[in-house]
């Protein structure tokens, strides 16, 4: 059994995470700012602001795992690379492995091509969030303890509540550049991610990566 603290629970990726890590049999803590209307049987849940130290270190205490999946929005909005970062400091401080799950637009269309977020293709209106979700990773990259097991893992580019899926229990995964079928399309269900995610926590491939995962 695995403890595992979820930064972001209660939302749509985190609650998908959190389902199958206790089906699994693992302890499951979820850390957010507001309850959930329908939590998931088996999750503890705690709430509180991420912003507050005593949180974040409570979060970390005693957790094999550290989760995060937060998004840059609300309180968070222009904060998440300085929360993550504290998180990458407690965690690296107990042996934690941190794990960050960020957005299609960090991964790169081709080996050694820009980031999408570099480019023209990203939304306006999620700009913003795809850059700090970027500094995210660069700071993992370039500043993270280096103690620090991490991992960074990027879903498709179709993946959200918007586009919820079925549960196949099929997927692929790969590195920083982008998955797609034959078809050209990228994908992935909320159901299909969540199972890589614990299938990665359960048996580690990668430390102090990049993993992206699609069908």
């Amino acid at each position: 059994m695995t403890k595992i603290t979820v930064l972001g629970g209660t939302g749509y990726t985190g609650a998908n995470i959190a389902r199958e890590a206790v089906s699994r049999g693992h302890e499951v803590t979820s850390f957010s700012r507001t309850a959930l209307s329908e939590p998931v049987a088996g999750v503890s849940y705690e709430t509180g602001s991420l912003l507050d130290d005593a949180v974040r270190r409570s979060a970390v205490q005693n957790a094999d795992v550290v989760l995060g999946a937060l998004s840059p929005r609300g309180e968070l909005a222009g904060a998440l690379e300085d929360v993550y970062a504290r998180f990458e400091e407690l965690s690296a401080e107990s042996g934690a492995r941190f794990v960050v799950i960020g957005g299609f637009s960090t991964l790169r269309p081709a080996e050694g091509a820009p980031r999408f977020v570099h480019g023209d293709g990203v939304p306006a209106e999620f700009a913003d969030e795809a850059r700090e979700m970027t500094g995210v990773l660069e700071h993992l990259l370039s500043a993270s303890p280096t103690a620090l097991d991490w991992l960074y893992v990027s879903p498709a580019a179709t993946y959200g509540s918007y586009a919820p899926g079925e549960a196949t229990g099929a997927y692929r995964t790969g590195g920083e550049v982008a998955l797609f079928d034959e078809a050209g399309e990228s994908a992935v269900s909320g159901a299909d991610f969540a199972l890589a995610v614990v299938d990665e926590i359960d048996k580690p491939s990668l430390r102090r990566a990049q993993l992206s995962v699609a069908y």
